[in-house]
């Protein structure tokens, strides 16, 4: 698989001397080229120290840089994190940064199987007429979105814009809600959730919804079955890039497999791999997946 994964390269800073690099989009590309797959990030960084040691940090992942554009008019992008005296962060992601302006040719000279994208790098009209553009141009066997709804950057629109265009999609329990109240003015529960998503939005092939501790529901909606996945018991260290892994690693496997029921279950022991550390992409995933994978069989 050829993956563009487009959106957000941004860097969560807690003090001058922790810094770490992130964004939904980069973490998800980085766990496909460690399935196996070719994975580009279209994104953009400043002409700034953060840019350039993002550039570097994200080559060594094995991601492709070729569609990250070097901005001279706006920083690299930043989530600044502070901890209050019990411990409890909250979150300031700085706006109109590089990332808010991607540039990407309509057509792309490369022949991309999948695309990615989720709704923070959407937040501006730029990358929402971008994004538009190159699905309009460019053929792909599959769009996968992951809606990552982060308070107040998200809309009706970006939420519409996503689900009208993707064939597989992933929304965790915790933002389910959200999606149902701004789509159809009501909270309903899981089955409801996905009867109605995909009744409004009928192209979608796949729902993913991810449960925390409670597993993953998955509802292909074509053949109308249902499909759950309990968690791998861990101890939780941190949630960040949780949700990507758990993507990336479900669209990597079900595009080679087809098969739904191991797609979930692999997914499902990546993701609680990366639970149990602090870092999104921690330094022994490569040789955990390799090792996963090996167990497995072959894909």
């Amino acid at each position: 698989m050829k993956l563009l994964s487009f959106g957000e390269i941004i860097w969560d800073i807690y003090s001058q001397n922790e810094q770490t690099l992130g964004g939904a989009p980069l973490n998800f590309a980085a766990y496909a080229t460690l399935l196996g797959d070719t994975a580009w990030v279209a994104s953009s960084v400043g002409n700034d120290p953060l840019g350039q040691k993002a550039i570097e940090q994200i080559k060594e992942l094995g991601v492709k840089t070729e569609y990250i554009v070097v901005s001279e008019e706006k920083e690299t992008g930043q989530c600044r994190i502070s901890l209050d005296q019990n411990g409890v962060p909250s979150y300031n992601i700085l706006e109109d940064v590089s990332y808010d302006y991607i540039s990407l040719p309509d057509k792309l000279p490369t022949g991309f199987d999948t695309i990615a994208f989720g709704t923070l790098a959407l937040r501006r009209g730029h990358n929402r007429a971008k994004l538009k553009n190159v699905l309009i141009n460019n053929s792909f066997s599959e769009i996968y979105t992951d809606l990552n709804l982060r308070s107040p950057f998200y809309s009706e629109e970006s939420i519409d814009f996503c689900l009208s265009n993707a064939t597989i999609v992933k929304i965790s329990d915790e933002e389910l809600p959200l999606v149902t109240q701004t789509l159809f003015h009501e909270t309903l529960n899981l089955q409801d959730a996905a009867a109605s998503i995909t009744k409004k939005y009928s192209q979608i092939k796949l729902l993913l919804i991810t449960c925390g501790a409670k597993g993953a529901f998955c509802y292909d909606c074509q053949n109308e079955k249902t499909y759950n996945c309990p968690s791998e018991p861990v101890p939780v260290i941190s949630t960040v890039g949780a949700g990507d892994s758990f993507g990336a690693s479900f669209l990597t496997i079900y595009n080679k497999t087809k098969d739904i029921p191991y797609a979930l279950k692999v997914s499902a022991k990546i993701s609680a791999f990366v639970v149990a550390h602090k870092e999104a992409i921690p330094g022994a995933a490569k040789n955990f997946i390799e090792h996963l994978i090996s167990d497995k069989k072959e894909y």
